[in-house]
């Protein structure tokens, strides 16, 4: 940076706003503006906090405002990583500004506020304050002054002789030691026989916990290849990327542990990403027992105070090992020697709402800004990770048995047509029984939360909807409340039927809750716990269930997607699939390729310990080749059905797809809009030689949602090049009025 009196800098402003501003640095703030620090400029009637980017070359200086404020002793991010938000802004189509926000903590911006207070003389005034930003949390200590003549007596003695004998301790501490001292700990340091200082504490998401000592275990011949293959990787000091494709159950995790430790041994540092924080405690607890050097977790889960700490610990160098969900992919370590994706086939590393990106991804071009190797682990990869594998983009580690030699679990089909309202098949009830008897833990999957999926009227019809959104209400129980789980619209359970007034209404379909009713009548001695969105609400809801189940104090686990990854319980002998089929009728390209994955993924936690594992699969489409090939183990029998149909249709890998979604109250308008820009998208595609195909617009599969219409625009480009010039040129010529709302999501994983 210059340190002239003054000169122009670069800053991108957190505000859906493209383009970066130009601000003047007086003099008095040239000495400390730096690249990655955050700054108070004014914009328009506020002050809000941007990121200074660099200088900046400008005409016109005398017209610009000036910075107000550094906020920042040492930058927050480095020139890499800027690097690394450009590439996502650019990727993404999505100001600089708010990929940087998302990037950094959570609430350390400043921001103007206003509030409404009386003057002198009684007139009220609006008087502008700044809100927001991250306390430091501290903490008191205590320190006794050895060559103090003054003696206390009572408490505070033993207070000062302990002090003495110890050195230094803080309030909480000997709070717990002595009990209530505030008074006496106050006359200790008045008297001058202690000193009172402050130092900076870290917000601990690990509560302290002790998890003991692991080492490392042996290697099968397959595990042993995989390894040797990431060392070598390692030793060259270049981006490269792997797919390990391991069957559940093979040991994808102590590969993954022992190329963490080549690098760690290397002095390079280790970022593992999880598609759930669910699978984040029993993860964590894995890398605590087996690495001494500091480990920090990212994820939704911690509290706003316990992300800012974690992330100054890694931004410090405290933590050689960051552990997280997606967001965990902006934590900011140095040297990252390895990456891990794992469960890289799931949705959930897609982000749906603001930046949409997609950290499985953006783990690969970390990975080679890094030059680090990046392990995309799975028992079912995606189709194109599979198909990338085969051509040579991605290095293939295969690990095709379990660990000591484990057999795969027994699964059979079992046809559930011709048995409406049947929750469960007798096969499966005797099962349970079974399983209870020999003492064995069973999973039972549905991926429907709530007890009814919807209420009819049997007079007239009539379906309880939502008002805001297109789908029906379920219907909670334990809530006493239809919910809506698109916009969490409630009502309570209506006596008649609101179109005709008949009393004749009933709830069909069934959720998690209904099918733990059902168990719970079944088998009352049972033991009986649920894992969905509702019953792990709240901090430390997903561990208090895991730990359960680990434990053995539950027999039954009732469960959506949440108990299908990751998760290694030795004791789950039984798995039962409710209804394998519910989202193969999705409209969406990939409807085959997810119910492969999560039938496969939640078959895998059965027969993980000493005892076999069994399954029983519940469908209407026992034919359908999706499931099939997973009943039988097989993904490559179902690739190589699934990378047909995508050849035929032209869709991913054999394409790249962006959709524009449009969303307006008056549906009017949004359909209008949604026609303007795909009569411009066909104009430039024209007038540019582009090969893409404009399909759409359409209205939405789910056309309504928190009371906003919905269209869609789906983009299919063969070069992702083309796509992107597209959408750049369209961005730069499209206008539409402030009501209807516009997201453009490049490479979608959602369809709906």
């Amino acid at each position: 940076m210059q340190t002239t009196s003054q000169h122009i800098v670069e800053v991108a402003i957190p505000l859906p706003l493209e383009g970066s501003f130009h601000y003047l640095v007086p003099g008095r703030l040239s000495p400390l503006a730096a690249p990655g620090k955050r700054v108070l400029v004014p914009f328009g009637r506020r002050k809000v906090t941007g990121y200074l980017l660099g200088d900046a070359d400008a005409p016109g200086a005398g017209e610009l405002k000036e910075v107000l404020e550094i906020l920042d002793e040492e930058p927050l991010f480095t020139a890499a990583e800027l690097d690394f938000y450009r590439w996502i802004a650019g990727y993404y189509l999505h100001p600089l500004g708010e990929v940087i926000k998302m990037a950094l903590p959570a609430g350390i911006n400043l921001v103007s506020r206003y509030r409404c207070e009386q003057s002198e003389d009684g007139t009220p005034v609006l008087k502008e304050y700044l809100a927001g930003g991250k306390s430091v949390r501290t903490e008191r200590l205590y320190t006794a002054v050895p060559d103090c003549t003054v003696r206390p007596r009572g408490k505070g003695l033993e207070i000062l002789e302990y002090l003495l004998d110890v050195g230094e301790c803080s309030g909480p501490q000997l709070r717990e030691r002595f009990g209530p001292c505030t008074a006496q700990l106050g006359r200790l340091v008045e008297l001058g026989a202690a000193r009172l200082s402050q130092r900076e504490v870290y917000r601990d998401p690990f509560k302290a916990r002790e998890y003991g000592h692991d080492g490392p275990l042996p290697l099968n011949p397959a595990q042993a290849e995989a390894l040797a293959k990431v060392s070598a990787a390692l030793e060259t000091g270049e981006f490269s990327p792997f797919l390990l494709h391991g069957v559940t159950g093979s040991g994808k995790t102590e590969v993954y542990l022992q190329s963490i430790a080549v690098a760690l041994g290397a002095g390079r540092s280790a970022l593992v990403l999880v598609p759930e924080i669910a699978l984040t405690p029993q993860l964590v607890g894995r890398f605590k027992r087996r690495f001494d050097c500091g480990i920090a977790v990212l994820h939704s889960g911690l509290s706003d105070g316990e992300r800012f700490d974690e992330w100054r610990r890694i931004r410090r160098g405290e933590a050689s090992i960051v552990i997280g969900a997606r967001s965990a992919l902006f934590a900011p370590l140095e040297g990252i020697g390895v990456i891990v994706v794992d469960e890289e086939h799931e949705g959930s590393y897609k982000q749906s709402e603001g930046v949409r990106y997609n950290a499985r991804d953006l783990a690969l071009v970390r990975g080679k800004l890094g030059r680090a190797v990046v392990l995309l682990g799975s028992a079912t990869p995606l189709v194109t990770s599979y198909h990338a594998a085969q051509t040579g983009r991605l290095g293939y580690l295969s690990l095709p048995d379990r660990v000591r030699d484990l057999p795969m679990p027994q699964t059979r089909m079992l046809d559930a047509r011709n048995h409406k309202g049947e929750i469960f098949l007798p096969e499966l009830i005797e099962a349970l029984g079974e399983n209870l008897d020999a003492g064995g833990q069973t999973l039972l999957f549905l991926n429907r939360r709530g007890f009814a999926t919807y209420l009819v009227c049997e007079t007239c019809g009539h379906v309880l909807r939502c008002p805001n959104c297109a789908v029906t209400l379920t219907y909670h129980r334990i809530k006493g409340k239809h919910v809506c789980h698109y916009c969490d619209f409630t009502m309570l359970p209506p006596s008649t039927c609101p179109d005709c007034q008949s009393g004749a209404i009933t709830l069909l379909g069934r959720g998690t809750e209904r099918v733990e009713d059902q168990v719970q009548k079944l088998f009352p001695d049972a033991r009986v716990a649920r894992m969905d969105r509702d019953s792990t609400r709240g901090k430390g809801g997903h561990a208090r269930v895991l730990k359960e189940l680990e434990e053995g104090t539950v027999d039954i686990l009732i469960g959506t997607q949440m108990i299908a990854k990751g998760h290694d319980f030795p004791g789950v002998t039984l798995v039962g699939v409710l209804s394998a089929d519910a989202s193969l009728n999705l409209p969406d390209f990939r409807s085959a390729e997810r119910t492969f994955q999560l039938v496969t993924q939640v078959m895998g936690r059965a027969g993980r310990g000493d005892k076999p594992g069994r399954v029983l699969v519940q469908t209407l489409a026992p034919e359908h080749y999706a499931l099939t090939h997973a009943v039988a183990h097989d993904y490559l029998g179902f690739y190589r059905e699934e990378i047909a149909f995508r050849e035929e249709v032209g869709y991913p890998p054999f394409a790249h797809l962006a959709a524009l979604t449009f969303s307006a109250v008056a549906a009017a308008q949004g359909e209008r809009a949604a026609e303007e820009a795909a009569g411009l998208l066909r104009r430039i595609k024209r007038e540019a030689r582009l090969r893409v195909e404009v399909l759409g617009p359409v209205t939405a599969p789910l056309g309504k949602v928190r009371g906003r219409f919905r269209w869609q625009i789906l983009l299919k480009g063969v070069e992702r090049a083309d796509l992107h010039r597209l959408l750049f040129h369209f961005r730069g010529g499209f206008g539409h009025p402030s009501t209807v709302r516009l997201t453009i999501d490049v490479d979608p994983v959602d369809m709906l």
